[in-house]
């Protein structure tokens, strides 16, 4: 998330809610590999048997994992989708993104077809049980709109425990009219999964760039787990616009822009001693 900093230095939120201080072009990066996890049933069977889709994976990087469980030829399952017939909500427009859900599923038998379907099921078993209808108009809105929300929590949130928090400052953004500045949406539109923003990406045209648009974005720009869209129709009560992770495990909430850039100098300090230790 961007605070709206006046100085030519720009305060943001990066992915897992941890903040960087990006002056002049600066550049923050960090990775996440989509491999695949495949687990075997005994010591014996070099064959997968299944396979397990983390929590906040986006569609392309399932799409990956299943193309090679299955060792087909990369693109298969993309290729896939329009034929698979899956039960998405109308919102979804045909988009499976927010509909995949992470989970563990058997290889035995499988295709990318089968796959697909089976994570959609799963998600609309999950989503679209009367808790989450519920709780989503209870914060007026339709449950495609809470998976969206529920995909931002999870890829911002640092812990399950922040979850609640950060969907309320989503909440509180859209509310007050603020855009949300999340660098997650930047890194959806771009498809990359370091975080790596600058000034010049913030300025992109995409109607993922929670910086220069308002509202949510289109689609959800992840599959969310449980966790995540229990906070999203859930958030946890409080006034906060603000959160910047100072050290692991320490993720401050404030409605305060002042004291947030405390804690963002506070985090700076830590992340300049560590830096000089290391060196």
């Amino acid at each position: 998330m961007q605070t709206n900093t006046p100085s030519r230095s720009r305060i943001r939120l990066t992915r897992r809610g941890r903040i960087a201080l990006i002056a002049t072009g600066a550049v923050v990066a960090g990775t996440a590999v989509a491999v695949p996890l495949l687990t075997t049933e005994g010591a014996e069977d070099t064959k997968p048997t299944s396979l397990v889709i983390p929590e906040g994976w986006r569609a392309g990087q399932v799409y990956q994992a299943v193309d090679k469980a299955l060792e087909l030829p990369a693109g298969t399952t993309r290729k896939s989708v329009a034929k698979a017939h899956l039960k998405l909500p109308s919102d979804a427009d045909g988009n499976p993104e927010g509909y995949l859900f992470p989970a563990t599923y058997p290889l035995k038998g499988a295709t990318p077809a089968k796959l697909l379907s089976a994570m959609v099921d799963t998600a609309d078993k999950k989503f679209n049980g009367a808790p989450v209808a519920a709780g989503a108009q209870r914060n007026a809105m339709n449950v495609y709109q809470a998976v969206t929300i529920a995909s931002i929590v999870q890829a911002e949130a640092a812990t399950k425990a922040d979850m609640g928090k950060v969907a309320r400052v989503v909440f509180n953004r859209l509310e007050r009219g603020m855009p949300l500045q999340m660098d997650s949406t930047i890194n959806y539109a771009l498809g990359r999964s370091s975080l790596a923003t600058t000034d010049k990406d913030t300025r992109i045209k995409s109607p993922y760039n929670s910086y220069q648009r308002m509202g949510l974005p289109p689609t959800p720009i992840g599959n969310p787990g449980a966790d995540a869209m229990r906070a999203a129709i859930n958030p946890t009560p409080g006034d906060w616009l603000y959160f910047v992770t100072v050290k692991p495990g320490d993720t401050r909430f404030t409605s305060d822009y002042a004291e947030h850039q405390r804690n963002v100098a506070e985090f700076n300090h830590n992340r300049h001693s560590a830096s000089a230790k290391a060196g």
